[in-house]
């Protein structure tokens, strides 16, 4: 399994601060989340989700700017207009670097 983002920049007792950055074509790798978390998002582009068998879980537009909130529920994300698996990998299906902090809240 592959961390949940690029690199970790911080750690606590109460939360884990990571940074993502995907080029084009580049992915995750599968990887679970165990807590709630947001991400903000600095550089925009086209996220594909996938199952850990590679199979599509919806495309998702990830605009600079916004900031997005999951929660965990069993061994689901959910979102503000559905769910899909904690366990997943994001791929970078657009033209544009994708660029996030992402805030996990032990």
């Amino acid at each position: 399994m592959a961390d949940i983002a690029t690199k970790k920049l911080h750690e606590n007792d109460k939360a884990i601060v990571w940074e993502l950055k995907l080029q084009p074509g580049e992915s995750t790798g599968v990887h679970t989340h165990k807590h709630d978390y947001l991400f903000h998002v600095l550089s925009g582009s086209t996220l594909e989700t996938l199952d850990k068998n590679g199979k599509s879980l919806g495309v998702f537009e990830a605009e600079a700017g916004r900031t997005y909130n999951f929660t965990i529920d069993g061994a689901e994300l959910v979102f503000p207009g559905g769910r899909v698996s904690a366990t997943h990998e994001a791929k970078n299906i657009g033209t544009n670097e994708y660029y996030e902090i992402l805030v996990e809240f032990k």
